[in-house]
């Protein structure tokens, strides 16, 4: 009966390489050349290192002395701050209805804009009952609405348009669009700024010419 094997992807080390002899890599990557197997087990072991076989299909396998679990734990690490970065970009949908009260729409457009500003595409649907359906107006207008409400950090990817009983828009994450906005920001704060400091210079420019004029006044009446 065979011997089932396990295979792994994990390089095999010390003990484990097989190779009779090794081109061998020192820990700051300088080439040692071909040095027998014994050799460059002993040098790792001088440093208080591993021997790992990282080109096992060269001819002979390359091996290089590095400290193998600090290294599992970096390619671990850099594996997860990967994933991390990597946005799991998918579509939401939020629900309204024509007659929406105002709170409720405020509610839920805040969470269309935390889903736009999360990178989600968000699928605004609105629901009719009855003979509303008759009145698509009415949900146009809850949608220009939701597209006025989050101008600026969103673009609308897909127009209104009817799909059975309903009726859906379909947003999506627009970061020229906030670079934009925030911009405009910018210069209207400095412009608000510098209208203030002229409104503070002007009483003092009053004041002045008021003194001025009483003391033209004063020498009027004295002549």
């Amino acid at each position: 009966m065979p011997i089932a094997t396990t295979s792994t992807t994990e390089p095999r080390i010390n003990d484990r390489i097989r190779a009779r002899d090794v081109r061998l890599v020192d820990p700051e990557g300088q080439q040692l050349g071909i040095r027998p197997l014994p050799e460059a087990l002993a040098l790792a072991r001088q440093l208080d290192l591993d021997l790992v076989e990282v080109a096992p299909m060269a001819n002979p396998p390359v091996c290089r002395i590095m400290d193998y679990g600090k290294y599992k734990f970096d390619a671990a690490q850099r594996a997860k701050e990967s994933r991390r970065k990597t946005v799991s970009v998918g579509i939401k949908e939020m629900k309204y209805r024509p007659k929406i009260g105002p709170g409720d729409f405020e509610t839920k457009t805040r969470q269309v804009m935390r889903f736009l500003q999360e990178g989600h595409k968000v699928k605004v649907t609105i629901m009719f009952r009855g003979r509303e359906v008759f009145h698509p107006e009415l949900g146009k207008r809850i949608l220009d609405r939701v597209a006025d409400e989050v101008e600026g950090s969103a673009r609308v990817e897909s127009e209104a348009r009817l799909d059975g009983r309903n009726m859906v828009m379909v947003l999506a994450p627009d970061k020229r669009a906030r670079q934009a906005a925030a911009a405009r920001s910018a210069r209207g704060d400095g412009e608000d700024d510098e209208t203030a400091g002229d409104d503070v210079a002007a009483p003092e420019a009053i004041a002045d010419n008021g003194a001025n004029g009483t003391q033209a006044a004063a020498g009027e009446e004295g002549s």
